[in-house]
């Protein structure tokens, strides 16, 4: 069951990135986020107070139970680490195709994969090392096909920034399986609805501070920001997202290797969206390079089981 939640979540994230990338175009990006900080929070405050008041029962799927700076400090760390993701990913979104951030994101669970390598001792089998392999020669094919649209993987700083926020990103995901583990597995053992209840909370309060010093103080020399309804469909729909992940992780059984991978078939919904909505370019050239993410992430899968 864990595997049909992990591509519902997948399914959920594909329009997450779609609705982030229409609020973004011609947008100022931090007000954009903080929002997306502020509704998510706000999806969640409900939840906590039903749960001090008693309405929602200990056992519940949305109960949130009471958890002290012993449990809260490392739910701070994991903000820090998402929401600098978010900001570099936010940016990179804003300035590159959507088929071309997609298939780069779509590489993290290479890098989660490396990263139980280096940190936790992880071997990686034949399957794995084909997985791993496909999907670097897709980042090479990709990046000549960025260059018909004038984009130079080498200096253009955004590819960084998406580079990063990958990083990142995978370095949140291996922090989600030492945060879920049970103390006999090595792990903090921690509540699924803390986390991503808390971990909004903790996001919100430092946008506040980002928004309120550095971007109202220069707002009028940057790009203005502008309303619309598509901020708040990415707080809905990364929210559920988040919600049926760590659902999914909650579950006996559930491999964080597996669900980080499938997490990433979300690139077909995007992709999809960037031919039908956002209408770019090469798409050709870039369903070629898609295609080989897939099949990587298909080895990796066949390898992790």
């Amino acid at each position: 069951m864990w595997l049909a939640y992990s591509f519902l979540s997948a399914a959920l994230l594909g329009f997450y990135d779609v609705f982030k990338k229409k609020s973004l175009r011609g947008n100022a990006v931090i007000p954009v986020l903080c929002l997306n900080t502020l509704f998510c929070s706000l999806i969640f405050l409900p939840m906590v107070f039903l749960s001090l008041s008693g309405h929602l029962e200990q056992g519940s799927l949305f109960y949130i139970p009471v958890a002290g700076w012993e449990v809260q400090r490392y739910v701070l760390l994991k903000a820090l680490i998402v929401l600098s993701s978010w900001l570099l990913g936010y940016f990179g979104m804003k300035h590159l195709p959507i088929t071309i951030v997609c298939p780069i994101n779509a590489t993290r669970p290479v890098l989660v994969l490396i990263g139980a390598l280096l940190v936790y001792g992880e071997r990686l089998n034949l399957y794995q090392w084909i997985g791993v392999l496909l999907a670097l020669f897709s980042l090479f094919l990709l990046s000549r096909s960025g260059k018909k649209e004038g984009i130079d993987f080498r200096h253009n700083k955004w590819i960084v920034f998406i580079a990063l926020a990958s990083i990142l990103g995978a370095v949140s995901g291996l922090y989600d399986k030492y945060l879920m583990a049970s103390p006999e597995n090595g792990g903090v053992g921690l509540d699924r609805m803390v986390v991503q209840s808390y971990y909004n909370f903790y996001q919100f309060g430092l946008m506040g501070l980002v928004l309120l010093f550095l971007w109202l103080p220069v707002r009028k020399k940057t790009t203005p920001f502008s309303w619309h309804w598509s901020i708040l469909m990415i707080s809905l729909f990364l929210c559920a997202a988040d919600f049926v992940y760590f659902y999914a992780l909650s579950l006996d059984g559930a491999m964080i290797s597996i669900v980080s991978m499938v997490r990433r078939g979300s690139v077909l919904v995007s992709f999809l969206f960037g031919v039908l909505i956002f209408r770019e370019k090469n798409l050709r050239s870039k369903a070629v390079d898609l295609l080989l993410v897939l099949l990587g992430m298909i080895f990796l899968y066949i390898g992790s089981r």
